[in-house]
């Protein structure tokens, strides 16, 4: 099975899981732009987010950055790592390093998102 992963312009990145739900974190490009993380704030699992919404905040030595919720819906869970190694999103921000599950609410903005062609040509200076 092929995952469907999307990405938006304020550089957060959205895989959608077999069982519906979606997994959000910061891209690559964001972690690379950031430099190393110090600090991650979540949100509360429970919590209704709406697309655009910064319900997140990520903290580096450089700068702290909002995380814009790709997808309006509910936090169903949050990486809870992260509280004591916030530099895993250094290491494998597309993977290991996300920071929270969502239950979404309309399916049709994950579609209306940057597939990974699209993504990438916008980061390459476009």
């Amino acid at each position: 099975m092929t995952t469907s992963v999307r990405f938006t312009e304020d550089h957060e990145w959205v895989r959608l899981e077999a069982d519906g739900t979606a997994t959000i974190g910061i891209t690559e490009f964001a972690q690379e732009s950031l430099g190393d993380l110090v600090y991650v704030e979540l949100p509360e699992i429970g919590r209704n987010v709406t697309q655009g919404e910064a319900a997140a905040v990520v903290e580096s030595v450089k700068a702290a950055a909002d995380v814009k919720m790709p997808l309006t819906g509910e936090v169903l869970a949050v990486n809870e790592t992260l509280g004591d190694n916030p530099g895993l999103v250094n290491e494998a921000a597309e993977g290991d390093g996300w920071i929270l599950k969502l239950k979404p609410a309309n399916p049709a903005e994950f579609e209306a998102l940057m597939a990974d062609a699209a993504y990438k040509a916008f980061t390459s200076g476009n």
